[in-house]
């Protein structure tokens, strides 16, 4: 735009001018930037409420996020044709640290997920969410599309050798969230529907083998969705409480800070996989639907910036990140509510968690490579 015709513009546009030239040349997209911000500062409120004002916690996940913020700027600055050149390296550093969870893991809760580096704790299978989905797009991104059977065979090698890695710790939400996000590659490289509605069907006979290796307690969870007031006291608890919550904060909510099933500690979880039950309580059925309006805002702006490229490898990562983010935020707000199965998925950026949050930043700072490298070679 040149100087003259600028400076004849309002005073506020020529500094909205100016910003959008910065953010573009550090490689940010500001209205992405904006709605990571104000998701992330709603997270900070509603956590504190739901770890019954516990400052520490908060601060704490205020630290992770300014990490995962710093990460996805330094993730920016790198070019899309430097991550496919290395997307083979970090599927392979992944899928090591997946088989190093199995030797070295640390066991919490029954499974064994983390590694420990220090004082830090690492989830290998949450970075497993990203690197899958760039192994994917850079492989695919070489074949002829739609893949041919050849193609596809490799692209569902790379795909199940993770999804058992992680299902064996076992963690059979991210496991589903890991697969998930490869298909997501393989439908938007092309997929016909009639190998989808294959797929479908093959995996619905494949359910009773299923159930056959499945643990007890992914058994209880299937059981509890199918009918929770079957055990009220124990495996129907969390479900129970979830929808008392969803249920009792009416049109308005009862107030931060005033959530009774989160505040006498009826709603376990409360501050990671059922965290918007709290907010459903507290701000009632508004606060979820400007929290889902939100959500939905960043959603569309990485649609835009993904149909916006035009090379094959950025456009399918740079979907499949979106869609996958969208894919977390559908099965959090499902299982929640008790329209989907208990599978421990938390609510993306809003949830108590660190790797989840680096993970989840990382990609958008992908998203934004993709869009601000691309607005520079067309300039």
């Amino acid at each position: 735009m040149p100087r003259d015709f600028l400076w004849s513009l309002p005073g506020a546009y020529r500094d909205l001018r100016r910003k959008e030239s910065f953010l573009t040349r550090i490689h940010i997209d500001g209205w992405l930037l904006l709605g990571l911000i104000i998701l992330m500062s709603v997270s900070l409120v509603i956590l504190y409420s739901a770890t019954g004002g516990n400052l520490n916690s908060t601060m704490a996940q205020a630290t992770r996020f300014s990490v995962a913020m710093v990460a996805m700027i330094v993730v920016a600055q790198v070019p899309p044709r430097f991550m496919r050149r290395w997307a083979l390296i970090a599927y392979i550093f992944t899928l090591l640290t997946l088989l190093a969870v199995l030797i070295l893991g640390i066991d919490a809760k029954g499974a064994q997920r983390w590694i420990s580096i220090g004082s830090f704790r690492i989830q290998p299978s949450e970075l497993m969410k990203l690197a899958l989905p760039l192994m994917l797009a850079s492989y695919l991104s070489q074949c002829h599309l739609p893949p041919n059977w050849k193609n596809l065979t490799i692209a569902f090698l790379l795909m199940a050798i993770p999804t058992l890695l992680i299902a064996v710790q076992p963690d059979l939400g991210t496991s589903i969230l890991v697969a998930g996000a490869g298909l997501v590659v393989l439908f938007l490289a092309g997929l016909s529907w009639r190998l989808i509605m294959s797929f479908i069907a093959l995996a619905l006979a494949a359910l009773p083998a299923l159930w056959m290796v499945m643990h007890d307690y992914q058994k209880n969870r299937v059981k509890t969705f199918l009918n929770p007031e079957s055990d009220p006291l124990g495996t129907g608890w969390n479900i129970i409480q979830s929808k008392t919550a969803i249920g009792s904060g009416g049109l308005y909510g009862k107030g931060w800070l005033e959530g009774t099933q989160s505040r006498l500690e009826f709603l376990p979880e409360r501050h990671t996989d059922f965290i918007i039950a709290v907010l459903a309580e507290e701000a009632g059925l508004v606060g979820v639907i400007l929290l889902l309006t939100l959500y939905t805002l960043i959603i569309w702006r990485g649609m835009l910036i993904a149909l916006s490229v035009d090379d094959t490898f950025s456009r399918l990562l740079a979907s499949s990140i979106i869609l996958t983010f969208f894919v977390y935020v559908f099965v959090n707000l499902g299982m929640v509510s008790g329209l989907l199965p208990v599978v421990g998925v938390p609510l993306p950026l809003v949830s108590y968690g660190g790797t989840s949050s680096f993970t989840l930043m990382i990609g958008f700072g992908v998203l934004m490579s993709i869009h601000t490298h691309k607005k520079m070679i067309v300039k």
